[in-house]
C-alpha cells in the first residue's frame, strides 16, 4: 500500500556517510528518514576495508577533515557496540629504496606541521613492528593514528544509535525528487509513496549524480573500481595497515587506467585483506586477473609468509570519485534544501563522522566543524561527468 511520510531531513544513501549525516541531524534535534534502494552499506561501505586514515593524506581539507573525524570515530566507538570491530592498530607506511624513503620523510614532516604524528621508522627497527616484513626495505613512517573498523557494522550501529528520530526505510528507489515554488526541495517519491521533507541529504555515493539529475542538480562523480583480496583466517601476521609509498601517489592519481600498489592489514577475525587497485572502467564488475595478481605478487613482496596463503574469496566495490579528489560536502548552488555528502573516493569510512558533523551544522546553523569552503558542490559548476 502507498506511503505518506514526513521529517525534517530525507538522507538517500544507508551507507557510512549517509548514516553518520542522520546520526548527527538527529543528535541536533532533527527527524531524519534515510532511503536507500538496497539494504544497509551495500554499496561502496560494504565493499570496503574500513580504513580511518591520517596517513595517506597531503596537509590541506581532506586531512583536516581526516583529523577531526579521527576524534570523532574515537567517541562514538565508545558508544557503539564492540561489534563495529574498531582497532586503533595504526598505519606503517615503507618504502623500498633510498630515494623512496626520503620522499616519505618529507611527506610526513609536511604531516605532521599539520597535525598528524608520524615517526620515522629506520630501517633496522621495521621488524620491531612487523615481524614478518620482507628484508632490505629501506625504511618507513609509522602512523599511529590510523585505525579500522567493520564498516557495515559501523554504519548500521550509527543508524541504531540515533534512537527514534532516524528511520530508515530500504530497498526503495528514489524514483523522482519533489520540488515546490522556485525548484525548492520538498521530498522523494519512491515506489512506496512520498517522502516530504525541506531538506535532501545527497549521500548516495558512487550514484550521487544519479540523484543530483533527479533532483534537477549537477555533480561530476565517477565510479572507480576496485579489487580486494582476502586470505583465509590466519594467526596475527600482520599488526598494522601497512602499504607501500606508492600508495599515496596512487590515491591522488586522476588516471582511469589501472593502477595497483600494496595494501596488506590484518582483521580481528583472522583474514588478511589485500588491496588496493584502482581503475574508471565504469560499474563493470567483470573480474580482473591483471589486477589480482598485481596484488598478490605485491602483498607477497611486502610480507613473504603470505606465499603459501590461500585467497579465499575476492570482492569488487567502486568508489565516488570526483575530479579534484575532495568530496562534495554541503548545499546544492541551483537547488534550495538539496544538499551534497558524497565523492569521498576510497575515505568515505574515515570521514564520515566529521562529513556528517559538517553537514548538520550546516543544517541548523550550529558551528562547523571544519571550514565548508573548500568543499562546497558549487565549485563543479561548468564540469561535467
Amino acid at each position: 500500500m502507498p506511503q505518506s511520510d514526513s521529517s525534517d531531513v530525507i538522507v538517500v544513501g544507508a551507507g557510512v556517510v549517509g548514516a553518520a549525516c542522520a546520526h548527527y541531524a538527529a543528535r541536533a534535534g532533527l527527524s531524519v528518514t534515510v532511503i536507500d534502494r538496497g539494504p544497509v552499506a551495500g554499496g561502496t561501505t560494504g565493499a570496503g576495508e574500513g580504513n580511518l586514515l591520517v596517513s595517506d593524506k597531503e596537509p590541506g581539507p581532506e586531512l583536516e577533515l581526516a583529523l577531526v573525524s579521527t576524534l570523532l570515530w574515537r567517541e562514538l566507538t565508545d558508544a557503539l557496540p564492540a561489534a563495529v570491530e574498531y582497532e586503533a592498530k595504526g598505519g606503517l607506511v615503507v618504502a623500498a629504496d633510498a630515494a623512496g624513503a626520503d620522499a616519505l620523510r618529507a611527506f610526513a614532516a609536511r604531516q605532521a606541521a599539520a597535525g598528524v604524528t608520524a615517526l620515522d621508522v629506520p630501517a633496522d627497527r621495521l621488524r620491531d613492528l612487523e615481524p614478518h616484513l620482507a628484508p632490505g626495505l629501506a625504511g618507513g613512517v609509522h602512523y599511529p593514528q590510523d585505525a579500522q573498523v567493520q564498516p557495515a557494522l559501523a554504519a548500521a550501529h550509527l543508524l541504531r544509535a540515533a534512537g527514534g528520530r532516524v528511520r530508515v526505510r530500504t530497498g526503495e528507489p528514489v524514483t523522482a525528487v519533489l520540488t515546490g515554488p522556485g525548484g525548492a526541495v520538498r521530498g522523494v517519491r519512491t515506489p512506496a509513496g512520498a517522502v516530504h521533507a525541506p531538506y535532501l541529504v545527497n549521500a548516495a555515493g558512487t550514484w550521487g549524480g544519479d540523484v543530483a539529475r533527479l533532483a534537477g542538480a549537477r555533480l561530476p562523480v565517477l565510479p572507480r573500481r576496485g579489487f580486494v583480496l582476502v586470505t583465509e583466517p590466519l594467526p596475527r601476521v600482520v599488526r598494522h595497515k601497512v602499504y607501500a609509498a606508492d600508495y599515496v601517489t596512487d590515491v591522488a592519481s586522476g588516471s582511469a587506467a589501472l593502477q595497483t600498489s600494496a595494501v596488506v592489514e590484518g582483521t580481528p577475525a583472522g583474514p588478511v585483506l589485500i588491496g588496493a587497485s584502482r581503475e574508471r572502467v565504469g560499474f563493470d564488475r567483470t573480474l580482473s586477473t591483471e589486477a589480482l595478481r598485481r596484488l598478490a605478487a605485491g602483498a607477497t613482496a611486502l610480507f613473504p609468509v603470505l606465499r603459501t596463503v590461500r585467497a579465499t574469496r575476492t570482492y569488487a566495490g567502486f568508489r565516488p570519485y570526483l575530479p579534484d579528489h575532495l568530496p562534495a560536502i554541503g548545499p546544492d548552488p541551483h537547488v534550495p534544501g538539496l544538499l551534497h555528502a558524497c565523492g569521498h573516493e576510497g575515505a568515505g569510512i574515515g570521514l564520515a563522522p566529521a562529513t556528517g558533523a559538517l553537514i548538520a551544522a550546516l543544517l541548523t546553523g550550529d558551528r562547523p566543524p571544519v571550514d565548508p569552503g573548500p568543499f562546497t558542490p558549487g565549485r563543479f559548476a561548468g564540469v561535467t561527468a
